[in-house]
C-alpha cells in the first residue's frame, strides 16, 4: 500500500507543478542578485543573501531560507491536508477501507507518502539552489566563511548543508503532522491546509508579542530558523536540538490523535 501511495503522489502532475513553484522564487532572487545591486550588506537582510555573492556554494541554503517562512509549509500542508480528506471528497476512502489492510495501514501508508514528499522537495529545492549557486555566483575552491566570520572548507560546506536539509524537513513534519490530523477531522482537504496554516501564521504572531513569551518556546514554529547556528563557529546546537525535540513531540502527539480519530469515526464518504 506505501508504494501504491508513493506512486500516485509522485505521478500526480501537480506534485510536481508544486515542487516547480516553489524553486521559482529562490532562482528568481538569485537572478535578480546576480544581475542588479539588490544584495543586502554584510548582516544584512535575509540570512545568506550577502554570502552567496561571493560564494555560491551557499546558495542552497539562502534558497531554502528564502521558502521556508511561507511557501514551504502551504506546500506541504495542502499535501498532507489532502491525504484522508481528498480521498473523502472524491469518494474514494470507503473502497480504500473496504480492503483488508484496514485504516492504520492507510494512515501509516499516507503518512510515509507525506514525509517522502516533505523530504523530496527540500533536497530538490537545496540541489536547485546548488546549480544557481554554482552557475550565477562565484565559488571558492578553498571552502568559504561561517556566519561567525570563521573560514570553514568545502567539505565543512557540504556535511553542515546536509544537516540543514536533514533539519528543514524534520520541521516541516510538523507542519505535516497538523495537515493530517485536520484531514481526519474533515471531509475537505482546503479545510485541513486551511487549519494548519492558521495554526502555523498564528505560532509566528504570537512569536513577536511579548506577552506570549511565556509559552513562546512551545510554539511550533518557533525554532524553524535555527539551521542558521550550524554555519556559526562553533556550531550552537541548542536550539537545533531543542527544535528537533519540538517538532517530534508534535508528530508523536498529532499523528497519535489523528490514528485515533481515523481508526474509530464513521466514515461516510
Amino acid at each position: 500500500m506505501i508504494a501504491v501511495e508513493l506512486r500516485k503522489l509522485f505521478r500526480r502532475p501537480r506534485t510536481w507543478v508544486t515542487i516547480a513553484m516553489l524553486n521559482a522564487l529562490p532562482v528568481l532572487v538569485a537572478v535578480l542578485l546576480a544581475v542588479t545591486d539588490l544584495a543586502p550588506r554584510p548582516g544584512e537582510g535575509p540570512v545568506f543573501l550577502s554570502a552567496v555573492l561571493t560564494n555560491g556554494t551557499l546558495y542552497p541554503l539562502a534558497a531554502l531560507a528564502i521558502v521556508l517562512p511561507l511557501f514551504l509549509p502551504i506546500a506541504v500542508s495542502v499535501v498532507a491536508g489532502e491525504a484522508v480528506a481528498g480521498e473523502a471528497q472524491a469518494g474514494t476512502l470507503r473502497y480504500l477501507l473496504a480492503r483488508p489492510a484496514g485504516r492504520t495501514r492507510l494512515l501509516v501508508a499516507k503518512l510515509v507518502s507525506v514525509i517522502a514528499f516533505v523530504l523530496v522537495t527540500v533536497v530538490v529545492v537545496a540541489a536547485v539552489g546548488y546549480v544557481t549557486g554554482q552557475l550565477l555566483f562565484d565559488v571558492q575552491p578553498i571552502g568559504g566563511t561561517t556566519l561567525s566570520g570563521t573560514t570553514i572548507t568545502p567539505e565543512q560546506i557540504a556535511w553542515r548543508t546536509v544537516l540543514a536539509i536533514g533539519y528543514i524537513t524534520v520541521s516541516m513534519l510538523g507542519v505535516a503532522a497538523f495537515a493530517l490530523f485536520f484531514s481526519t477531522l474533515t471531509d475537505s482537504p482546503l479545510a485541513a491546509a486551511l487549519g494548519a496554516l492558521a495554526v502555523l501564521i498564528a505560532s509566528s504572531l504570537l512569536f513577536t508579542l511579548d506577552a506570549a513569551s511565556s509559552f513562546a518556546p512551545y510554539l511550533p514554529t518557533r525554532y524553524w530558523l535555527a539551521f542558521v547556528d550550524l554555519f556559526r563557529e562553533p556550531v550552537l546546537w541548542r536550539d537545533v536540538v531543542r527544535g528537533i525535540g519540538l517538532q517530534a513531540v508534535y508528530v508523536v502527539v498529532l499523528v497519535s490523535a489523528a490514528w485515533a480519530n481515523f481508526t474509530t469515526k464513521d466514515i461516510t464518504s
